[in-house]
Formats: structure tokens, C-alpha cells, sequence
């Protein structure tokens, strides 16, 4: 059966960012038909599933309570199909804290506020759906989210790992799901075994239905514990299992020095059938990047290993304030001044690119960012009026209790 011209066109631009969309409907009336409709929009965020993250956020590493500069940029290539408004990057930047992204949608944490405020919020069409935390899990305004934020084809969920204050100090954790289309949150009835070290949660890594945590690297862990070395804990999504991952014995050499930081973040593209976890470590100015080969023995091969100065860098003497991995295969890092991609397969040709300059004094963190037209929820409501953003103000405030 042949295809209409409408069912052509939505197929069409269902696969264009949703900046791109816009910009097509601004100058043509064939593309109102449908760019409004809620159809239209999860086909866009489905189809953007399974393509590249295009652009990333922005922010100094100051912990989840503050709030600083936001910024938005593109990654080579894709300057002109994504972006966010000024708008946007101003509310967030009087506002709110990012958390976490995913398909579109970015968990954000209100700064404004004397108690802990979460939403869901989608830059692109500038619209958030506020996130009830009961009582019994609220924590210290000060202290920083221990969460992980993950939207599929037809929900986004929220894992809240949580102390009890009853127990005192305890290697586990409670786990709290959060399904957005429910409204609810659901307490799981296994905890989460953390061990004695403190978990990186804010770069989770989600492979095949297990959320994985790398730990720090500081020398306070007695050398008898079977947690004096640096090590990777994992949940089971499914079975509620805790279970540790060694990272590399090279990796393990000199971990306890001042300069050596370590991370994990997603290995392959999203629609290869090899996807795995890569660990990055930065030591004595360093990189060195393994991907986990086998799962069960925690059996890791070398992708790379060069030092910062060899890369290519004008820079007269960089200093690295922040990295991470973005689409698989690209290492993006942050000097005091400078965004560089460098990358990491034949696909992505291994060779240094400057990717744009950045406002951060302190250290960098980077949270990767595509354009879609997701929304966010039944109750979603559009940002604040561009006055308002010129203040701090916060986004349950404007959208009201969800509750109430």
C-alpha cells in the first residue's frame, strides 16, 4: 500500500532533532499538520533512540545544591540541527542544578529551595513535570542525590538510593523506583550491597538491566578489606542482586595517588550488538581507557593509552578539570579553558578535535544531550515566563503541588 504524503513527511521529519523541526515549522505549513501531535512526538523520541547523543551540557563541579553557569554545545558536526533557547540555559542557571539526561529529558534539582525539589524537564519544549519526594525519603537539603534517571520507548524511571536513618552507617542502601506514568514511588525489597568505599553515583552506567557504580580512589580503606582496592558495585534492575566488578590490575597501580581519578561510562554504539562499559583513568596527566570484555571474570582489554601533552594540545601546560565518554567512542574532556573531543574507534577517526571554549572556574562536569520532543507527562507545564527566569524561582512553585 502506497504511503500518503502526510505519512511520508511524518516519517521524514520523525527522524530530525527536534530543533530542526522547529526550524521547518516556522517556514513551511505542511510540517503543522503534525509536529504538535503526541503521536508525533514519540516517534521522534523512539527514532532518536537509536542515534548518537548530538550536543552536551555544562556545569562546574560544585555539588548538587548549587547552582552555577549552564551552558549548552554542540558536538562537531551538529551545530546547526541542536540547541536549546538562551531562555532555557538562563532558568537553569538561576534555578536549578542538572542531575542526570535521557532521550531528551533532563532530571533537574531545584537550588532555590529549603528542602529537596525534583523535576523532569524538557529544554526543547521548554515544559517540566515536578517529582514528589515522600517524607520518609526526603534527605539533608545539603546532601547530594544518590539517583539514577533512565527514559525507554514508553516510561522514564527514577532509582532513589537511600540510607536508613535507623540503621546508622551501613554498606547498604535502600533502592526506590519511581515509574513517571504511575506517579509513584515503589520501594524494592533488596538492597544495595556499596561496600566500604563511596560510589561515584553521579556517573551510572545502565548495561543490559544493571545499573553499575565505579568507587573512589581516596586511601582511607584499610589495605586488609576486600575494598582497599577501587572496584565497580552493581544492582540488578531484575533479581535486586549486588555484585562487584574488579577494573583492570594496571588501573589498580597507583590509585591512591592525588592525581588519579577514574570513571565508567557507556562502551559502543547504541545500536551495536558488542555495547559494553569502558573505565577511564586519568593519573599523572595520563589517560588510559580499558572496555570490560567479560562480564563474568571482570576481564577488561586496553583501548588506549596516551598522554595529555601527546594528544595535540596548543595549550601551554593543560590541566584536565573533567572527561567523560560520550555515543560509545568519543573521550571529551575539559581544560581550565578548552572542550576537546578525542576519538576512539575506527568510526570515530582517532584524532584530537577542539570542540569549544567554556565559562567554568572550577571543575567540569558534563552531562550528554540529545533534541527530542518527549514530553514530560500529562501534568507537564511550560517554563516560567522569560521575566521570571531572570530570577531564581522554583519550578514547583510554578507548577503547583502535584499532590494537593
Amino acid at each position: 500500500m502506497a504511503m500518503s504524503s502526510h505519512d511520508v513527511l511524518f516519517e521524514i521529519f520523525s527522524w530530525l532533532p527536534a530543533k530542526a523541526v522547529y526550524r521547518f515549522k516556522s517556514v513551511g505549513k505542511f510540517s503543522l499538520e503534525f509536529s504538535d501531535e503526541t503521536l508525533f512526538a514519540s516517534k521522534q523520541a523512539q527514532n532518536a533512540l537509536l542515534k548518537d547523543d548530538t550536543c552536551f551540557f555544562i556545569q562546574s563541579d560544585i555539588g548538587q545544591r548549587y547552582n552555577g553557569q549552564t551552558e549548552l554545545h554542540p558536538l562537531p558536526g551538529e551545530e546547526l540541527s541542536s540547541g536549546v533557547s538562551d531562555d532555557v540555559l538562563q532558568f537553569l542557571t538561576n534555578s536549578a542544578r542538572i542531575v542526570a539526561s535521557s532521550n531528551g529529558l533532563i532530571l533537574c534539582r531545584a537550588t532555590c529551595q529549603n528542602q529537596v525539589e525534583l523535576f523532569i524537564c524538557n529544554p526543547a519544549t521548554q515544559s517540566l513535570s515536578p517529582i514528589p519526594i515522600p517524607e520518609d525519603l526526603q534527605v539533608s537539603v545539603d546532601a547530594d542525590l544518590k539517583i539514577v534517571f533512565e527514559c525507554h520507548s514508553d516510561d522514564c524511571m527514577l532509582f532513589l538510593f537511600c540510607e536508613n536513618p535507623k540503621d546508622g552507617w551501613s554498606s547498604n542502601l535502600y533502592c526506590n523506583v519511581y515509574l513517571h506514568k504511575e506517579g509513584v514511588w515503589k520501594a524494592r525489597e533488596e538492597s544495595f550491597t556499596t561496600g566500604a568505599r563511596n560510589l561515584r553515583f553521579d556517573i551510572p552506567v545502565i548495561h543490559n538491566g544493571v545499573i553499575h557504580f565505579i568507587s573512589d580512589c581516596s586511601p582511607y580503606v584499610n589495605r586488609n578489606s576486600q575494598y582497599f582496592l577501587p572496584y565497580i558495585m552493581s544492582y540488578n534492575l531484575e533479581s535486586g542482586a549486588s555484585r562487584m566488578l574488579r577494573v583492570p590490575k594496571k588501573a589498580r597501580r597507583g590509585f591512591n595517588d592525588d592525581s588519579c581519578n577514574m570513571g565508567i561510562f557507556k562502551w559502543g554504539k547504541v545500536t551495536s550488538s558488542t555495547k559494553s562499559i569502558c573505565l577511564v583513568r586519568l593519573r599523572n596527566f595520563v589517560f588510559t581507557i580499558w572496555a570490560l570484555r567479560d562480564y563474568e571474570s571482570s576481564s577488561w582489554r586496553m583501548i588506549l593509552k596516551i598522554r595529555v601533552k601527546a594528544m595535540g594540545l596548543v595549550e601551554q601546560d593543560p590541566t584536565v578539570t573533567g572527561f567523560t565518554v560520550l555515543n560509545g567512542d568519543l573521550l571529551v574532556f575539559a581544560t581550565t579553558k578548552k572542550v576537546y573531543g578525542y576519538g576512539l574507534s575506527n568510526e570515530n577517526c582517532i584524532v584530537l578535535e577542539e570542540i569549544c571554549e567554556h565559562g567554568c572556574e572550577t571543575g567540569v562536569c558534563f552531562t550528554s544531550y540529545s533534541n527530542t520532543l518527549r514530553t514530560c507527562g500529562t501534568d507537564a507545564t511550560a517554563l516560567p515566563p522569560k521575566k521570571k527566569m531572570m530570577q531564581p524561582i522554583s519550578p514547583i512553585s510554578v507548577l503547583g503541588n502535584r499532590n494537593g
